[in-house]
């Protein structure tokens, strides 16, 4: 049994990680035949960091697993795990540095992959392959995926490098032929709720590329999962999440022509994956916006495939002002000059993602911006 002690925990933290097995092919902080105990007990007067904390967390959970033989050593190492009743997950994640983009800030891109992450962890903590994005036994056997309709995400604050994010995801049904996932992002340090976000996926046939209705057999393999009052993100009427986008009409006031998707940018079910599509709106952005604002939300209506072969044109312009949302607006704040106020400082904008070629829409998107805080 190797013991560290120090009176500085980054050390600590540091050597451990440092520890290398003959069985073990790279930097663990234990491995399945030597398990190690790190005594991190420092003075009272120091104070772990939101990174420190967790992973000094992991290490005692890990080395019980490990003790135990029990799970995966991706589950072993995950800091995430099923609620009591079984039907939401939690996991907590460490913002990487190459994960921060200009404004020193995790992207929204990075923030999506995440989103990402957790609802496919909790989709292999019920047993659903590993092989695909969810998939149940009877999807697997009629060749059925899921293909992501429509995503609204809202930032409230972004985490920087070393913030510790966690976020919490469950899935319920949403009509005949989609289910609806939320998430729920929180500060882990603090608590604080820094953003929500919500998604449709629908069903497709992966041989004929064609939609499907979901199925008696697959939906109670998901129904058991699925909590039975329905619980969502975003509770609220007539929130954000459920505006409609209208199409932006050409020509467009700014535009980014001839993206091409990279072999990175394809997912296991051979298509875009829609993280790239974030990334592709933002492209056509003013620079002007960027420098200034960031984004505070976010929706994504997808409307057909991306192959790899495909070559995108990216398409912005400022949304136009919808007279009965101004008047709601004016409504609400008793006719006072505020409602103007903050519409100025938060510009709107219309996205579409189009066929270079032949102008079949791909994607069309809404954004909403904020200015940024000072730093």
């Amino acid at each position: 049994m190797l013991k560290l002690c120090s009176c500085n925990v980054r050390d600590q933290v540091q050597a451990s990680v440092q520890c290398r097995f003959p069985d073990s092919p790279g930097p663990f902080p234990f491995s399945r035949r030597s398990p190690v105990s790190v005594s991190c007990s420092p003075p009272s007067r120091l104070k772990l960091t939101p990174v420190q904390a967790v992973l000094s967390s992991q290490k005692t959970e890990v080395t019980e697993v490990v003790k135990s033989g029990s799970g995966s050593l991706a589950d072993r190492l995950r800091l995430g795990s099923l609620a009591e009743d079984g039907l939401s997950f939690k996991e907590k994640y460490i913002v990487r540095c190459y994960e921060v983009g200009i404004n020193k800030t995790a992207t929204i891109e990075t923030l999506a992959n995440l989103l990402q992450e957790v609802g496919s962890n909790h989709a292999q903590s019920v047993g659903f392959s590993t092989d695909g994005f969810a998939t149940t036994p009877t999807m697997r056997k009629l060749h059925l995926i899921w293909v992501t309709a429509r995503m609204h995400i809202e930032i409230y604050k972004y985490p920087a490098w070393s913030d510790v994010v966690e976020i919490e995801t469950w899935c319920q049904s949403e009509g005949r032929i989609g289910t609806r996932r939320d998430w729920i992002l929180k500060d882990a340090a603090t608590g604080e709720l820094i953003g929500r976000a919500t998604g449709k996926w629908v069903m497709m046939n992966h041989d004929t590329r064609r939609l499907q209705k979901v199925s008696d057999e697959v939906r109670e393999e998901l129904l058991v999962h699925f909590p039975q009052e329905p619980r969502l993100a975003f509770p609220e009427k007539n929130n954000r999440s459920l505006k409609k986008i209208l199409k932006l009409e050409d020509p467009s006031q700014y535009s980014r022509l001839a993206l091409t998707p990279r072999r990175a940018d394809l997912d296991m079910n051979h298509h875009v994956n829609y993280v790239t599509y974030i990334g592709w709106v933002l492209e056509s952005m003013p620079q002007e916006i960027i420098d200034t604002h960031e984004l505070a939300s976010i929706t994504l209506d997808y409307r057909r495939e991306c192959l790899q072969d495909d070559v995108v044109d990216s398409l912005t312009s400022p949304e136009p002002t919808d007279p009965a949302e101004t008047v709601s607006e004016l409504n609400v704040t008793n006719g006072s000059a505020v409602a103007r106020e903050d519409d100025a400082d938060c510009p709107k904008f219309l996205h579409l993602l189009r066929v270079s070629c032949d102008g079949q829409e791909i994607n069309r998107g809404r954004t909403e911006w904020r200015k940024k805080p000072a730093r």
